[in-house]
């Protein structure tokens, strides 16, 4: 299912191209163990990029790891649904229960390296991370709560001041990616 999602993606630009590429060859690879942190070196990854229904803000958490204001995802932990992926991550790192996909499309693809870090007392190895994104749509109404072993604020961001709260220059035009994905949705 994910396999021919990410075969069929039209990357936006050149550097979609070439990681739509080089994830399709590491699923080659190591098909076994793509879905799981068994394989340390890279695995599947997806995020959410949550806006609201007027979508000038965009819902975000305080990263810990990251010690900056980032959007929702993680590890696809077995699941082959990376759209479901997406959306579970989302309601739980932010609260929110009223979620629901702007598309159920591929919305972005990238490799994003993660520096060694601890996390649970033990040491993780630097690796990558074979990311898809998707566009959720999230409701104002509900009630936001932090998730502690995760994040430490979670909020709503007006899109025009993301580069003033995000700590990691390299995610900035991902997300202007996304930004531009969602207008002509």
């Amino acid at each position: 299912m994910f396999k021919k999602q990410i075969q069929s993606y039209v990357p936006m630009n050149e550097q979609e191209v070439q990681d739509q590429k080089v994830i399709l060859n590491y699923i080659k690879l190591f098909e076994h163990n793509i879905l799981t942190r068994e394989n340390e070196f890279a695995h599947l990854t997806s995020s959410g990029f949550i806006l609201n229904e007027a979508r000038d803000k965009v819902l975000m958490i305080y990263h810990n790891l990251y010690n900056s204001w980032a959007w929702t995802g993680g590890h696809a932990d077995g699941e082959a649904d990376l759209l479901a992926v997406a959306i579970k991550e989302a309601k739980e790192e932010t609260g929110v229960t009223n979620i629901r996909p702007l598309s159920t499309e591929i919305m972005s693809l990238d490799i994003l390296p993660v520096w060694g870090h601890m996390k649970k007392g033990k040491y993780v190895s630097s690796h990558q991370h074979l990311n898809v994104s998707y566009l959720l749509v999230g409701s104002e109404e509900d009630v936001l709560r932090i998730k502690e072993d995760e994040n430490s604020n979670v909020g709503w961001i007006p899109v025009n001041e993301i580069e003033t709260y995000c700590q990691e220059p390299q995610m900035i035009p991902i997300y202007q990616k996304l930004l531009q994905r969602a207008t002509v949705l």
